[in-house]
């Protein structure tokens, strides 16, 4: 039952990561109208580095569909890991109302590396 729940969970999130990533290629994805100041200005400074969105996007893309697939999921969350703290750290520091949000996809992840832990032991020794 456990595994059913973390593959359901660790397929919307990797489809979550995946969509966010191709729009940052596609822009099909309209931007909301009303931001923060500071949120706008973050996007705006984002935007400045011509190749830092795109490598955002391609590591959101190849590790949502790394995570998606059991056998590579360790490695999907590996990527996946400092885009995850960029959007904690944009949620508890610019804009708070995307925090929950944020926080159950950090809780996610969390579960996912912690199942494939013993994947990650070798890093560590």
């Amino acid at each position: 039952m456990k595994n059913k729940i973390l593959f359901i969970l660790a397929l919307l999130f990797g489809l979550m990561f995946a969509n966010a990533g191709l729009n940052k290629f596609l822009n099909y994805m309209p931007m909301p109208e009303e931001m923060p100041e500071a949120l706008l200005k973050d996007f705006q400074a984002l935007m400045e580095i011509s190749w830092l969105l795109p490598l955002v996007g391609l590591a959101e893309l190849i590790g949502g569909i790394l995570v998606i697939i059991p056998r590579t999921r360790a490695l999907g969350a590996l990527i996946l890991f400092p885009v995850m703290v960029g959007i904690l750290l944009v949620n508890t520091v610019v804009d708070t109302s995307g925090f929950v949000i944020a926080l159950v996809l950090a809780v996610i992840l969390g579960w996912i590396m912690f199942e494939n832990r013993h994947k990650y032991r070798p890093i560590f020794q």
